[in-house]
């Protein structure tokens, strides 16, 4: 069997293409269109026009290819930056009445489950009790679980580009002002689910997302041409001196360091700091960089559990969507 999913996220459109015989999902193909969405959002998070084309293009693209590798589907989704959108549900209309492909939002908590699964079978069971952090453009997702599954989620709006965007971004480097009262909303949205992981003492703690992947390679993990089956532990000291580096520096000059690429060299000082914040606050001295995230946990949930299980998670979001736009309700 051959699926492929396609993930809208807050900077790309990505493609994955898997094989899934033995129930492992086996990437064939991958691609991605880089339109840095979060980027062109009008003040109030409307995705315009232009924006809007250009998701629709990279939407129709990426069906013509998953055809042209012979997959099913494909599973396609998009993340905060569509999710939070007021104008939402006519985003997902416009893209399904132009490409045919069904795209839906997933609550963040579902994100995070479905991350969650991912590490989960990426790293096995000798991992334990398992934390999760996962950190993209627009929100944090945080996990917890001894199963297949987590036994606590939460998605917290702590996105390394919407975080940029609120607090640094007038001076390039920001002032001490500014990361102060960065810290300080980070520390304030993660207190609970903070305390709940630290309470849950986990044994083992991943972190998933390019962000992180990009921060660690900073740390000095291996680089990526090393292979997914390096191991990559990322120390909380190592963290917090990069984010002493990273804060030194205009964005410019942060893409000179090792792993930083140029289109996230500027949020990379906030995710950075959330990273460092949640660790902190977890009582994490240590995690492990998982390759795996959203796009391998959706694979897996449809391997696992059948056509079924994404035929009632779309369904779930279209009824939920309709609701949140009924008069007398309020879209949140």
């Amino acid at each position: 069997m051959r699926v492929s999913v396609v993930d809208a996220g807050s900077n790309t459109v990505r493609l994955v293409v898997a094989d899934a015989e033995g129930g492992v999902p086996l990437p064939v193909h991958t691609v991605k269109w880089r339109l840095r969405l979060s980027e062109q959002v009008e003040p109030d998070g409307t995705i315009g026009e232009e924006a809007l084309a250009r998701l629709v293009k990279a939407v129709a693209a990426a069906g013509s290819t998953a055809q042209q590798w012979r997959a099913a589907g494909p599973l396609a989704f998009a993340t905060a930056v569509v999710r939070n959108a007021p104008n939402r549900q006519d985003v997902l209309d416009r893209v399904r009445a132009e490409t045919g492909i069904r795209m839906c939002t997933l609550p963040g908590e579902t994100e995070a489950q479905l991350t969650f699964l991912a590490a989960r079978r990426w790293m096995g069971w000798q991992a334990g009790p398992l934390a999760l952090l996962d950190v993209g453009g627009g929100s944090l997702e945080v996990a917890f679980g001894r199963g297949r599954l987590p036994d606590f989620a939460a998605s917290l709006p702590l996105g390394a580009n919407r975080l940029t965007q609120e607090f640094l971004g007038s001076q390039d480097p920001p002032t001490q002002a500014e990361l102060k009262a960065l810290r300080r909303r980070v520390r304030h949205e993660l207190r609970d689910a903070a305390a709940r992981v630290r309470w849950e003492g986990p044994r083992t703690a991943a972190v998933t997302s390019r962000t992180f992947q990009q921060l660690a390679r900073l740390c000095g993990t291996a680089p990526g041409r090393h292979g997914p089956f390096v191991q990559r532990d990322m120390l909380r000291k190592n963290l917090g001196d990069a984010i002493g580096t990273l804060a030194a520096l205009p964005a410019v000059e942060r893409a000179q360091l090792p792993g930083v690429s140029a289109p996230r060299a500027a949020q990379s000082l906030a995710g950075a700091l959330v990273g460092h914040t949640a660790m902190k606050l977890m009582g994490l001295r240590r995690v492990t960089v998982c390759p795996w995230a959203i796009r391998e946990g959706v694979l897996l949930r449809y391997i696992e559990d059948g056509a079924d299980w994404w035929a009632d998670v779309t369904a779930d979001t279209s009824t939920a969507a309709a609701r949140e736009g009924a008069p007398g309700e309020r879209s949140t």
